[in-house]
């Protein structure tokens, strides 16, 4: 499993390095400075386009509202929610890659927060859906 995530990683640099070579204002050098306000500005719209991706994935879910009774029968295009969750997956991908974090530390804060979650949830949390 490590190997698929650091995959994943070394995909977006080969990416990010690539679309340097072609317009080298695309992203800054990384691990960029934070404390520079372009490199803010930066990874500010990275994200963005992360969460752009992630809002054309939820308007793939339309049969959502439960006071809609017409809509039980709505057609899920699986293939192309999938394909815009990754679009979003390569900017936050990205935003990881400009802040110099690699798969060992972000598994490493993944088990974090994990860990965090599940005692939230042993110790009768209100909601076990809220991972804040």
């Amino acid at each position: 499993m490590s190997d698929m995530l650091k995959g994943m990683f070394e995909l977006r640099k080969d990416f990010m390095n690539r679309i340097r070579k072609k317009d080298e204002k695309s992203y800054p050098s990384w691990p960029v400075d934070v404390k520079k306000r372009e490199n803010q500005q930066a990874l500010r719209e990275t994200t963005l386009r992360g969460v752009e991706e992630l809002f054309e994935a939820l308007q793939h879910l339309k049969n959502w509202k439960t006071h809609r009774s017409d809509m039980d029968e709505f057609d899920f295009n699986r293939e192309e929610f999938l394909e815009e969750m990754v679009d979003a997956l390569n900017y936050f991908f990205a935003v990881l890659v400009m802040l110099g974090i690699d798969e060992s530390e972000l598994y490493s804060a993944y088990l974090k927060k994990h860990k965090k979650i599940l005692q939230r949830l042993e110790n009768n949390a209100k909601s076990c859906y809220n991972d804040s």
